[in-house]
């Protein structure tokens, strides 16, 4: 330890770390299996009741439900692509699994979870549905305006879920708020030695 008077004390040493948030998995956990259910139930019903039907008409036209074998993305894109969807659903599948034991914010469990969910939810219909492993088609159920998806393409409440938590995150990133419960803020420059700005990770949600 030094004598001398005039040091000055290690700021960066004696400030103690903030301590980071508790971990989220388990938001995470609820959240995708209630998504999960929720499109699996309703897909149940959809199938039992829309099958063989022309489109039921809701709210004067406002929203319809035709029921349609979707092969493509969500929203009816890259028709087509089943196997290469499936197999970008598991990655994403399994990457949000990875990511879980490191998640620390409440806002990046919402989104994850939700979009864990929907992406399991339509991947269980490439999986197990008809034609087959990998190349069933998703239950799609909502189309608004039009009985066919002409005004808006036709969708289920996994894609919808998928939208929102992928809104979530990208509104946690706008924020600066990591999933690991860290925040990165600008610093202004201290002393006329500093001339550029320096970033620093904080605790948060």
């Amino acid at each position: 330890m030094s004598t001398d008077p005039s040091a000055e004390p290690d700021d960066a040493a004696d400030q103690p770390e903030a301590p980071l948030p508790k971990r989220r998995v388990a938001l995470l956990a609820v959240i995708a299996p209630v998504v999960l259910a929720l499109d699996v139930v309703i897909k149940v019903i959809a199938v039992d009741r829309l099958e063989g039907r022309e489109p039921v008409e809701l709210f004067g036209g406002l929203v319809y439900l035709p029921l349609i074998r979707n092969t493509g993305a969500a929203f009816g894109m890259a028709e087509g692509w089943t196997v290469v969807l499936a197999l970008i659903a598991c990655g994403v599948v399994g990457f949000i699994l990875w990511i879980a034991r490191r998640l620390r914010s409440v806002g990046w469990a919402i989104g994850l979870g939700l979009v864990l969910g929907g992406a399991a939810g339509n991947l269980s219909d490439r999986i197990f549905r008809a034609p087959g492993p990998l190349r069933g088609g998703v239950v799609d159920y909502i189309s608004v305006l039009d009985p066919w998806g002409r005004f808006f393409p036709v969708f289920n409440l996994a894609d919808s879920a998928i939208c929102v938590g992928g809104g979530v995150i990208v509104l946690m990133a706008l924020l600066q708020r990591d999933y690991d419960g860290t925040r990165v803020e600008k610093k202004k420059p201290a002393g006329s030695a500093r001339t550029g700005s320096t970033s620093e990770k904080k605790a948060g949600e």
